[in-house]
């Protein structure tokens, strides 16, 4: 296991199926800006995304840097160490755990992309009233701080949840629980939006979002079917299962949509099958195809009524962040305890309903738990913090927000004909 691995020994399959699906993943970033984009009024378009395609800039650098190693390095169950620090030996040695038939730099990069994407996640839930350097500071501290440790304790074969026989094939809990948990204490720490919720501010512009989520749903490929690091049996049921709980999670939403609110919009079917694709993200290489289609179900069914939680209790989610992936990621990481079969995945555990009994769901519960606890005190802690060190502190002022922030932190307009 690990050490320097010969070139020979690399699978030209595999390592092709990889390189694709980190492009994939690196193009779910301006899939998501796209997403949010659209979701937002016309005078911040810009400011969203900017913070969305800044985090390819500064997270890859990070990553780079440090994240890598702190996520992968060394023997340690809580965080790794400085041994792959600025790329040493990146292109020589896996971590620890880890003998792949990809080159070890290719793993650092398709983890990279994961890397990129999960902190951008939260631009939903803080997006109209964030200042710019807050979030160049916050996406930063977070990326070191809170994302490189979970994916150590998830992802690496001496992370502690790992250890215990947590199963996580693409990032329910390290991607989506935990960026979903830190939308929260996003945005308990920055407060409402000017305005919310005594007046509407609907999407500007659905088309975007529409665009956006086909990108999503494309890039998912790379994101859950790439996971398998092979080009393999996995790989293939990963896809397949990504592509049903799609499916099933847009229809489950505009059904609940249809019966509560006499409508099936647009903008349900594009959040109903990203609830479904969030769900089957810890799932898609442990389960079968049809259980795909009831995790995509469930997730649409219960996200749906998830993203009015908002207003029941106050909180100001500005794009549904905590309704649909940190929910979806719950769903989907404690389904796995349900689902799970080693028949799929020899990787794998057998769930509930194929005689697993009540064990690996504890540890997916127990995985849950832990990483919303930790992400969410690191988060809130983070940005009490920078609001108390940075000028004019992590929120822009009343009047910046009514003219918006894509003039007042950024001296652009997305239309010529429009600047508000």
């Amino acid at each position: 296991m690990g050490g320097v691995i010969a070139a020979t020994k690399f699978d030209t399959g595999d390592t092709a199926w990889v390189l694709i699906s980190a492009g994939l993943v690196m193009f779910m970033t301006p899939g998501l800006a796209l997403f949010y984009g659209g979701m937002v009024r016309t005078k911040n378009v810009l400011s969203m995304l900017m913070q969305n395609f800044f985090a390819l800039g500064i997270v890859s650098i990070i990553w780079a840097v440090v994240g890598y190693s702190f996520a992968f390095g060394g023997k340690g169950w809580f965080i790794g160490n400085f041994d792959f620090a600025l790329m040493k030996d990146v292109s020589t040695r896996f971590p620890h755990g880890f003998d792949l038939s990809i080159p070890p730099q290719l793993f650092s990069g398709y983890q990279m992309m994961f890397a990129v994407i999960t902190p951008a996640l939260i631009t939903g839930a803080v997006a109209d009233r964030m200042r710019f350097k807050a979030w160049v500071w916050f996406i930063g501290l977070w990326a070191v701080i809170v994302y490189s440790p979970v994916a150590h304790w998830v992802f690496s074969p001496d992370g502690w949840l790992f250890k215990r026989g947590a199963l996580d094939f693409a990032g329910g809990a390290v991607v989506h629980i935990n960026a979903g948990i830190a939308a929260l204490a996003a945005v308990l720490v920055i407060g409402r939006r000017k305005g919310w919720p005594q007046h509407p501010m609907p999407p500007h512009s659905l088309p975007l979002t529409l665009i956006g989520t086909g990108i999503l749903w494309f890039g998912w490929f790379g994101f859950n079917a790439g996971s398998a690091l092979s080009g393999n049996a996995v790989a293939v049921q990963a896809l397949m299962n990504t592509h049903l709980a799609a499916a099933a999670g847009m229809c489950a939403w505009l059904i609940v949509e249809k019966v509560r609110m006499g409508h099936a919009t647009t903008l349900g079917a594009a959040s109903g099958a990203v609830a479904g694709l969030v769900a089957i993200t810890p799932c898609a290489g442990f389960i079968g195809t049809m259980s795909s289609i009831y995790v995509g179900a469930i997730a649409g069914a219960v996200c749906m009524f998830a993203v009015s939680w908002k207003l029941k209790f106050k909180y100001d989610d500005a794009l549904d962040v905590v309704g649909v992936h940190l929910v979806g990621g719950l769903i989907g990481t404690l389904l796995v305890g349900v689902f799970a079969d080693v028949s799929i995945n020899a990787a794998g555990r057998d769930g509930l309903l194929h005689g697993g009994g009540l064990h690996l769901l504890g540890e997916q519960a127990l995985a849950a738990v832990v990483v919303m606890a930790f992400s969410f005190v690191v988060t809130f802690a983070i940005l009490k913090v920078l609001d108390r060190l940075l000028s004019g502190g992590v929120r822009v002022d009343l009047e910046e927000e009514e003219v918006g922030l894509d003039v007042t932190e950024h001296s652009e307009t997305a239309y010529a004909y429009d600047r508000v």
